[in-house]
């Protein structure tokens, strides 16, 4: 990393900081979570697609729910929350170095701490944190790539993370990678998609068409934001579908908006 591009990173660390926290929070914890009944269907398809939507939700939840509230407080600025949740992490990979959900989420922690070293001009550590946060969460999906409480994780951060990378090259890597998990997400929840609660369809949806967008293929981000206007996920996703089919541009507010992240403005 040149001192050019250390410097970029510097003045971004504090957006980068937030940014990646807050996809990390709202994305993993409603998108995996929160199967709904939908009337038009017969109970019999309602009762599958539920069962294995609340199935994929304990999943999640037995390891998101120890740390998500002491990731809510570190982002608000309570280190020692903050180092709450990372010793959850860390004294579950020391019981099984191979917990997928706890490598992924301490990675994503890793991840965050580059961005504190970024913004205290330590470009070394911060370079060495950045990187060791991508092996952890690139390992973790490498170890569960089916489970979508670790894929969903990955994606958020670098969706974010891409926005904001001074380097175009290093940027499109990790928008690709998020894509790719984006799309892996859905098609795992493709036999549940429709039990999903409305915010946590409208987040993935929102997700693959903005990275599509940004990735120059115009026909699949389309095929996205028309799916949101008759997903009936509801304002704003359908407000910013809208928006793009209209314009072929992203609205500037493609952040969460859900009450993860409410939750987390509210905090800071």
């Amino acid at each position: 990393m040149n001192n050019y591009s250390a410097r970029k990173l510097t003045k971004l660390a504090s957006v980068l900081l937030f940014a990646a926290v807050i996809a990390i929070l709202s994305a993993a914890f409603s998108t995996a979570t929160s199967a709904r009944n939908n009337s038009k269907q017969n109970p019999n398809q309602k009762r599958s697609q539920n069962d294995e939507a609340n199935r994929q939700s304990q999943e999640t939840r037995r390891f998101d729910f120890l740390v998500r509230d002491d990731f809510f407080a570190g982002l608000a600025g309570d280190q020692e929350r903050f180092n709450k949740a990372m010793k959850v992490c860390e004294e579950a990979l020391a019981k099984n170095s191979k917990h997928a959900e706890a490598m992924v989420w301490h990675g994503a922690g890793v991840f965050t701490q580059a961005g504190l070293a970024f913004q205290k001009g330590d470009m070394r550590k911060g370079g060495e944190l950045w990187q060791k946060g991508l092996d952890e969460m690139n390992a973790a999906v490498a170890l569960a790539p089916d489970n979508v409480g670790v894929v969903i994780p990955r994606a958020a951060v670098l969706l974010e993370a891409s926005k904001r990378i001074p380097m175009p090259a290093m940027a499109r890597d990790l928008l690709e990678t998020a894509v790719k998990d984006y799309e892996k997400v859905l098609q795992l929840q493709r036999p549940y998609f429709d039990g999903l609660s409305t915010h946590a369809r409208g987040e993935l949806l929102l997700a693959l068409g903005s990275g599509w967008h940004r990735l120059g293929d115009i026909n699949k981000a389309e095929h996205y934001f028309k799916r949101l206007t008759q997903e009936g996920v509801g304002a704003p996703y359908t407000e910013r579908a809208q928006f793009w089919l209209e314009k072929k541009a992203l609205p500037q507010n493609m952040s969460c908006s859900g009450c993860h992240a409410s939750r987390a403005g509210q905090a800071r």
